[in-house]
């Protein structure tokens, strides 16, 4: 088993967890971070026997976003090393995203700038009732990146999403939770406890039919309705076909809970 020198990571009873282990730089992405990121990402894709991943992070913060002092030290070579860190980031941000597993993103403190984007990437975030949430990138003169150009629009519409880009306003958790950010709001010491539940709940669950959900919402603003419709047909017909649809259908008929762990 690989070791990480910037994240935490376990894999157990079919559920990954992801911990960002920078606290004494604030769980700031540097290249190394973005590619551990990547890596665990691709495992997490590959790995048929995930089930549910919870991401979340050591601290008091959630994510400071990019490392800044490393960037600054690059000096004439700042774009070349931004383009390496994205190039891991926003692999790590498609495998997330297209794997059959979902993504529970539990969010323990502020997250800015890149820490936004990676938290409204999430399947189903929850978030401690003391996090913050910032954009934060104009203020060293940047634009963003980690799929939060994608992302925020869809949640919340074009002017929420302009005016946390262009301002860097500040959204304490409940109001993310009212714009649509998050799931859910808990206390910080339930947070942990809720992801775990949860994650448990979906590890339970059928992973064809939650990836092709993932699947056909990635593709929905995209695609044209018939295209769309085909989807959707093919990816139910699919799902029932298998080895847990067919349990499922079975535990149905037979009045039962469907037993789709053991049906893979």
């Amino acid at each position: 088993m690989r070791e990480y020198n910037t994240l935490l990571w376990e894999n157990t009873n079919g559920i990954a967890k992801i911990t960002l282990n920078r606290p004494d730089a604030a769980n700031s992405v540097n290249l190394e971070m973005a590619q551990e990121l990547m890596h665990v990402a691709m495992i997490c894709d590959e790995d048929s026997s995930i089930r549910a991943v919870i991401l979340t992070a050591t601290g008091n913060m959630f994510c400071a976003g990019g490392d800044v002092p490393s960037f600054h030290a690059a000096g004439d070579d700042i774009g070349i090393l931004l383009k390496e860190v994205t190039a891991c980031l926003h692999s790590a941000n498609a495998r997330f995203a297209r794997m059959a597993a979902p993504l529970i993103i539990a969010v323990n403190g502020t997250a800015a700038g890149a820490g936004f984007s990676l938290a409204a990437s999430g399947d189903i975030v929850i978030a401690a009732d003391t996090a913050k949430f910032t954009m934060a990138y104009t203020g060293i003169g940047a634009s963003p990146d980690g799929g939060s150009s994608v992302y925020l629009p869809r949640l919340i519409g074009l002017r929420r999403s302009q005016e946390l880009m262009l301002t860097n306003r500040v959204l304490k958790a409940q109001e993310a939770l009212e714009w649509g950010i998050l799931t859910k709001v808990v206390a910080p010491d339930e947070l942990m406890t809720e992801a775990e539940a949860l994650a448990n709940k979906l590890a339970n669950g059928p992973l064809m039919a939650h990836g092709k959900i993932k699947e056909l919402l990635l593709g929905s603003y995209s695609n044209s309705l018939e295209t769309q419709l085909e989807l959707e047909s093919r990816g139910i017909a699919k799902c029932v076909s298998s080895p847990e649809g067919r349990e499922g259908l079975l535990a149905f008929t037979e009045k039962r809970k469907p037993d789709f762990v053991s049906a893979t």
